[in-house]
């Protein structure tokens, strides 16, 4: 799925971004650390796998950023 930044916070890492949908959903520095990027920028479209939140937390879960990446140029070609 892709997403587009929303926030990115230099010093710690995390951030969050806006889905399709308009539904904000934060990262952690923990996920940012794993995807080898250095940095992104509000507005950056990037890929993220959604973790689905369940049930039992109700319409307006916002579910959990699981990683992220940026899409390269062709087949399999992922950048960080």
């Amino acid at each position: 799925m892709q997403a587009s930044v929303h926030t990115f916070d230099d010093e710690t890492g995390a951030g969050s971004v806006l889905l399709d949908d308009g539904r904000e959903v934060p990262f952690s520095a923990e996920v940012f650390a794993a995807s080898a990027l250095r940095h992104v920028r509000p507005g950056q479209r990037i890929s993220i796998d959604l973790a689905d939140p369940g049930p039992e937390t109700g319409d307006d879960a916002r579910g959990t950023i699981t990683k992220l990446w940026i899409v390269g140029i062709g087949d399999d070609q992922t950048i960080g």
